[in-house]
C-alpha cells in the first residue's frame, strides 16, 4: 500500500472516531439535564412524617376539696366526710371508672401582719416576727383522679360531682390500647411519605425510581422522640367551689381528637 493510502485512511478512522465521540456524547446530554452532575452512586438523605387522627376516647377528671378551720381535727373532718361523699356519688354514677387519691396535705395558715409605717424598735420587731410564725388556722386540701371511658354520661356524672366536690381539670386524651392499635397506622403512613418523596426526589434528579435503593430506615424509637409535653395542649376545664347539696347543671364537654405523629430517616442509594 503506497504511503498516500496510509496517510489517507488513518484520517478516516481518527474522523469517524471524533464523530462516534460527538454522536455519544450528544445522547448522554440528552438524558442528563442541563447543567447537572452525575448522580450515580449517590446516598440521598430523606425525612419522612406521618401522621394519624382519631377521636379521644378516654378522660381524666380531677376533683378536689379543701377546708380551712382554726381546729385542724374540724378541717380534717370536713375534707374527709366531702370526699367521702364525692367518691361514693362518683362510684354510683360510674362504675367502671378508676379512681385515685393523687394528694393530701395539711398544711398551717399565717397571719399577714403588714410593716409598720414607721421604724420599730428592735423590741417590736421581735413581737411582729413571732406573731407572724403563729398560724392562725390550717388548711386541709384532698385531691382525686377519674379516668373514665364514659364520656357520653361524663357531663351528668361530674354534675353530680359538683355538689360536695370542686372540678379542677379534665384531660381528654386516647386510651392506652387505642393508641397501641394506631400503632401501625402510623408506621404505614410514614412509610408512604417515604415511598412519596424517594419518587419526587428522583424526578428532580433526572433518575427513574427504579434506580433507587433504600439502604436504612431509621425511625428513631418509633417515633417515642415526642414526650408528653410536646403533644397537643388537652382542653382543661376550671370551676369554682359548690355549695353542698346544690343543684348544679350539667356542663357542657367536647372530647375532641389527638394526632399521633411518627418522624423516619431513610437513606436512599441510586445505582
Amino acid at each position: 500500500m503506497s504511503c498516500k493510502k496510509l496517510i489517507l485512511l488513518s484520517a478516516l478512522t481518527l474522523a469517524f472516531g471524533l464523530h462516534a465521540g460527538a454522536q455519544a456524547q450528544t445522547v448522554a446530554a440528552a438524558h442528563t439535564p442541563a447543567g447537572a452532575a452525575t448522580t450515580a452512586g449517590t446516598l440521598v438523605i430523606v425525612p419522612a412524617f406521618g401522621e394519624v387522627k382519631r377521636a379521644n376516647d378516654e378522660a381524666s377528671v380531677t376533683f378536689s376539696v379543701e377546708e380551712q378551720d382554726k381546729d385542724r381535727a374540724a378541717a380534717t373532718a370536713r375534707v374527709n366526710q366531702k370526699m367521702k361523699q364525692g367518691t361514693d356519688i362518683l362510684r354510683r354514677a360510674d362504675p367502671q371508672a378508676e379512681l385515685k387519691t393523687v394528694n393530701y396535705s395539711t398544711y398551717p395558715v399565717y397571719p399577714e401582719i403588714p410593716d409598720s409605717p414607721r421604724p420599730l424598735s428592735a423590741q417590736e420587731q421581735a413581737r411582729q416576727e413571732a406573731a407572724r410564725r403563729i398560724p392562725i388556722g390550717w388548711r386541709v386540701s384532698q385531691m382525686l383522679e377519674v379516668r373514665t371511658r364514659s364520656l357520653a354520661a361524663l357531663p351528668k356524672t361530674v354534675a353530680a360531682a359538683q355538689k360536695v366536690l370542686n372540678l379542677n381539670g379534665i384531660d381528654y386524651h386516647l386510651s392506652p390500647a387505642l393508641e397501641k392499635q394506631l400503632d401501625d397506622e402510623r408506621i404505614g403512613a410514614t412509610y408512604r411519605n417515604l415511598n412519596e418523596r424517594i419518587a419526587s426526589i428522583a424526578r428532580a434528579m433526572g433518575r427513574s425510581v427504579n434506580d433507587a435503593v433504600i439502604d436504612t430506615v431509621d425511625f428513631e424509637g418509633s417515633g417515642n422522640y415526642v414526650d408528653q409535653a410536646a403533644r397537643p395542649a388537652a382542653p382543661m376545664m376550671r370551676s369554682l367551689a359548690k355549695q353542698a347539696d346544690a343543684e348544679v347543671p350539667e356542663p357542657s364537654f367536647e372530647p375532641g381528637e389527638t394526632t399521633l405523629q411518627m418522624r423516619l430517616v431513610g437513606k436512599v442509594r441510586f445505582r
